[in-house]
C-alpha cells in the first residue's frame, strides 16, 4: 500500500480524521490501552511517524489520549496547543461510553471551550475510543492553507 491512504480505504479508520501526507502529528497520552491500528494508520497516511511530548518543534495536529483519571482536562488542552501551528487541530480521544475512563461530552466541550478551542465533531473511531476534533479559533472559521 502507498504512503497515502485511499479515503475511501475503510479497512484504515485513520481516513476519517483527514490527516494529509507530510503532517506531523503530536502524540500526547500515550499508554498501552492506545489503540495501535489508529496509530499506525495515521503513520502510513501522513509517511512520518508519530512524534511524542518531548518533540520541540510545530507540529500539524496534536493527538491527545485522555481519560477520566488522566487530570484536568482543559488543562491537557491548554498544553497539547503550545506546539500547535497556527490553523492546526486537535484530535481528543476518549473512552467510549460504558469503558473505564469514558470522559461525558458535556465537560469536553466546557474543556474545549475553557482551553479556546471549538469543538467540531465527534466520531467513533475505533473498538474502544471516541474521536473529538478540536480546532483552534482561526481554523474553525477557515479551512487551513497548504
Amino acid at each position: 500500500m502507498s504512503a497515502t491512504a485511499d479515503p475511501a480505504d475503510k479497512s484504515n479508520p485513520a481516513t476519517r480524521l483527514n490527516f494529509e501526507e507530510g503532517q506531523i502529528v503530536q502524540e500526547l497520552g500515550y499508554d498501552d490501552d492506545t489503540d495501535q491500528d489508529l496509530r499506525e494508520g495515521i503513520e502510513e497516511i501522513t509517511g512520518t511517524d508519530l512524534v511524542d511530548e518531548d518533540y520541540d518543534d510545530v507540529a500539524d495536529a496534536v493527538l491527545l489520549w485522555h481519560r477520566d483519571d488522566d487530570g484536568d482536562l482543559t488543562d491537557a488542552l491548554v498544553d497539547a496547543l503550545e506546539y500547535l501551528a497556527e490553523g492546526g487541530l486537535i484530535w481528543l480521544l476518549t473512552p467510549k461510553t460504558g469503558r473505564d475512563g469514558h470522559i461525558e461530552a458535556s465537560d469536553i466541550a466546557d474543556a474545549a471551550k475553557t482551553a479556546g478551542l471549538s469543538q467540531t465533531s465527534s466520531i467513533a473511531i475505533a473498538k474502544d475510543w471516541a474521536a473529538t476534533r478540536l480546532a483552534t479559533k482561526s481554523t474553525a472559521k477557515q479551512p487551513k492553507q497548504r
